[in-house]
């Protein structure tokens, strides 16, 4: 489990495709603290160590997780938001995140706010997912609020520390980013509506 509070950030150094999984190999600062086997979010999505090395190591994603996430599109030199998985004893300063991105979004618009900046998202509601006003959002595994919360679009505001320390000063008008919607939402989404055929 993780709170949506990104530690560090990794750089993509190389992507090897093997069958239908793609391992990636990241520089980060965080690689000496890693171990095989660890659960570590990258932009959001819970992906395992499978190699350490002094200031890299490599996490393997699968062909289902390529498909429901933005991790097609990155290419070496991408700088990637991490987060390790919560301690038992560490402080909740986000909200309950499980690495399981529910789909991919695109950045529809970008305001510089003098200081602080609003990005605008769109999803396909078609999928299910749903926002609520002042609730949570996980984007490339960053903790936000939602506002001008509507189906299929909602908004964010970022200040300059989340600005600086994730890799939302590389975002641009189109791109795809990872969205992974509030778990209590979701169960109450499940709860109200059942399983559609």
């Amino acid at each position: 489990m993780f709170t949506g509070i990104i530690e560090s950030f990794g750089t993509i150094q190389k992507i090897t495709q093997d069958g239908s999984n793609f391992h990636f190999d990241l520089e980060s600062n965080l690689a000496s603290e890693l171990k095989i086997d660890q659960s570590l979010a990258h932009d959001g999505v819970c992906l395992t160590v499978v190699e350490t090395k002094p200031d890299s190591y490599r996490v393997t994603a699968i062909d289902e997780t390529i498909q429901k996430t933005n991790l097609s599109g990155w290419q070496v030199g991408k700088k990637v938001n991490l987060e390790r998985c919560m301690a038992a004893n560490g402080r909740f300063d986000g909200h309950i995140v499980q690495g399981h991105v529910d789909q991919v979004g695109k950045v529809s618009a970008i305001k510089d706010q003098d200081g602080s900046w609003v990005f605008d998202l769109e999803y396909d509601p078609a999928i299910g997912n749903v926002t609520v006003e002042k609730g949570s959002i996980t984007i490339n595994g960053t903790s936000l609020t939602c506002f001008n919360s509507r189906a299929g679009a909602f908004s964010v505001a970022i200040i300059p520390y989340t600005y600086e320390h994730t890799n939302f000063h590389q975002l641009k008008v189109g791109d795809q980013v990872n969205l992974e919607f509030d778990i209590v939402g979701k169960y109450i989404q499940r709860i109200t509506k059942g399983y559609t055929p």
